[in-house]
């Protein structure tokens, strides 16, 4: 079991967000990321909404980074950690462009970048960008398409209903081979489907722990799946987020947990298929307290569920 770095601030979820959160700054996440790093943490990982209508901004929060130039800037400030989006929306910006921006920043960073793509659930936010809601699921399966050709042909074309191209040149192709991992985000069986086809891993969202084996058998019996699917990742916080980011009260899943009941839980975790997680952020009085909690959940947490 390894465990991502939760970076506070990157949203303001009402369901997870500790008050302490909203005064860290950019500067100070920097230093976190340099920290993680040290600490041996396997990841950080960038939510992504490119617009948050006014009906969703108390549960939802208005602060949202765009993932790919975050991840671009964690990746610079550090040498060996990993970077993910979670989720980075597909369907929302053109594939060559998703393609351009992943494989740069996998060339830079010498190939510490990891996707994790979702088809979106906020109707308004299409709407606002102009790009049709109902049509997202059919977008991501062309997008993800095109993003793996430019990503692994010298001569790369695609003929689709969304996106085409012929005789084009696409450099620098990324360092990792055949091309960075890629992930899902999400509990449908269109998701399911569409990380048995193209995935190596799986991020559930609403998805309750106990299905979590039932989905990944799910994923493996699909007819078309790539024999790829490596990796789960499944955060402490993830069963106090409910559809729309609604709050879900779930005691087993609080901030500030014991040593025994956190290991507990990534135990359980693992058993079910698990193969990363992430501990809550803690209530504490700022961010030197912050540094403190992430140690003492590498020094005491990290070694016995590895």
């Amino acid at each position: 079991m390894k465990l991502g770095f939760a970076m506070p601030h990157l949203l303001r979820l009402k369901a997870t967000c500790q008050p302490w959160e909203a005064k860290v700054t950019g500067a100070d996440q920097t230093r976190l990321a340099k920290w993680a790093e040290k600490l041996g943490y396997a990841m950080i990982s960038v939510p992504e909404h490119h617009i948050i209508p006014k009906t969703h901004v108390d549960l939802s929060g208005p602060h949202y980074l765009s993932a790919y130039p975050t991840m671009a800037y964690l990746a610079g400030a550090t040498e060996k950690i990993r970077v993910n989006s979670c989720i980075a929306l597909l369907p929302l910006q053109h594939p060559a462009i998703t393609a351009k921006a992943l494989s740069s920043i996998d060339w830079l960073s010498s190939g510490r970048v990891s996707v994790t793509f979702g088809v979106g659930w906020l109707e308004e936010e299409f709407e606002t960008l102009g790009v049709p809601f109902r049509e997202r699921g059919a977008m991501s399966e062309e997008y993800i398409q095109a993003i793996i050709e430019l990503w692994t042909k010298e001569e790369p074309a695609f003929e689709g209903k969304y996106v085409s191209f012929r005789d084009v040149a696409f450099e620098p192709k990324p360092v990792q081979k055949p091309h960075p991992p890629v992930w899902f985000g999400g509990d449908a069986d269109a998701v399911l489907r569409r990380t048995a086809r193209y995935a190596s891993g799986w991020w559930p969202f609403l998805t309750k722990p106990e299905d979590i084996p039932a989905k990944i058998d799910f994923v493996k019996s699909q007819p078309d799946y790539n024999g790829k699917l490596t990796d789960v990742f499944y955060g402490f916080a993830t069963t106090r987020v409910g559809d729309g980011h609604v709050i879900q009260k779930d005691p087993r899943a609080r901030a500030g947990m014991t040593k025994q009941e956190i290991i507990d839980r990534l135990c359980w975790f693992k058993e079910l298929g698990v193969t990363m997680s992430s501990v809550p952020i803690p209530s504490v009085n700022h961010l030197e307290d912050y540094l403190d909690y992430t140690q003492w959940v590498a020094e005491e947490i990290m070694p016995v569920v590895a």
